[in-house]
């Protein structure tokens, strides 16, 4: 499933051409996706003009006039392509998987913006804008990854006594949100921090962030600002509007790296799977402690 980086690469990929623009005509080509579409879901965004794109965690949200904003998910597979209108013709070459494009937004811009989803895992909502902080998808989420937000302060409140394994912890959308499998993984490894210790090791008596928590959320921002940087991580569906994959996963350190030596000078352990909470553990057992 796409994390934080790819998600937000993509936001970046489609507002040129959707901020600020109108839907002129939407085609829905289907009934549902994960989820059925909102009612009347196609004549409810023709002629509507998208005063912003943001992202909530996994989420795009496209800000319409009027006080609605449309909720997007990628689901395990979902992509949008953004094909340019020149000339009555388009510069983009179509997709080969045209079977799966879902919905096509037609922009002022002159851009079409096709989502393509083979698994139909992701999904598209309407809520009120006013009422989004209280929607079922996002009441319980945490702060967000990228921010001043996500604190050695802020965690030491969250994980004061707790017993769950780190690495659950720092999955716990309600404490952070968006923050997924690959960058966790990552962020422990380059933190020196194993994933099966408690979380409420990292807090001291008094409640305060101890020295590896201090060291572990700068170590996040990192990772999250480099995944960014490369356009996220293309392991099997993800690629930005414009095509392109991502390249995170050529600085992976210990992510999917099971059985090969730790790339820590020094160590020439081997770097091994475990699985936790029904996802893979890659970590080093002599660097991560």
């Amino acid at each position: 499933m796409p994390e934080l980086p790819e998600v937000e690469t993509v936001r970046r990929g489609l507002a040129p051409v959707m901020e600020g623009a109108t839907i002129s005509r939407a085609e829905v080509r289907r009934k549902d996706l994960r989820f059925p579409f909102p009612e009347n879901f196609r004549d409810r965004l023709t002629g509507r003009r998208i005063e912003s794109l943001g992202r909530r965690a996994k989420y795009l949200l496209a800000d319409l006039d009027g006080g609605e904003v449309m909720i997007m998910h990628l689901g395990m597979s979902g992509s949008f392509r953004i094909e340019q209108q020149v000339a009555g013709d388009f510069h983009h070459a179509r997709s080969r998987d045209a079977a799966h494009d879902h919905v096509v937004f037609h922009m002022s811009s002159g851009a079409m913006v096709t989502y393509n989803d083979p698994r139909r895992f992701g999904f598209m909502l309407l809520a009120d804008r006013a009422k989004l902080p209280e929607h079922p998808l996002f009441a319980h989420l945490g702060v967000e990854p990228t921010g001043n937000s996500l604190s050695a302060d802020y965690l030491a409140g969250q994980f004061k006594d707790k017993q769950a394994p780190l690495k659950a912890a720092l999955l716990d959308q309600s404490i952070i949100a968006g923050l997924g499998n690959i960058y966790v993984c990552e962020a422990l490894f380059r933190s020196g921090l194993s994933p099966t210790r408690k979380a409420g090791t990292l807090v001291t008596k008094a409640g305060a962030p101890s020295v590896r928590l201090e060291r572990l959320v700068p170590v996040i921002h990192d990772v999250i600002a480099e995944a960014l940087e490369a356009g996220g991580s293309t392991l099997r569906d993800h690629a930005q509007p414009s095509g392109e994959l991502g390249y995170f996963q050529h600085r992976f350190q210990i992510y999917d790296r099971e059985g090969e030596a730790c790339l820590k000078p020094g160590c020439g352990n081997i770097v091994r799977r475990i699985v936790q909470s029904n996802r893979s553990t890659f970590y080093c057992p002599t660097c991560q402690r």
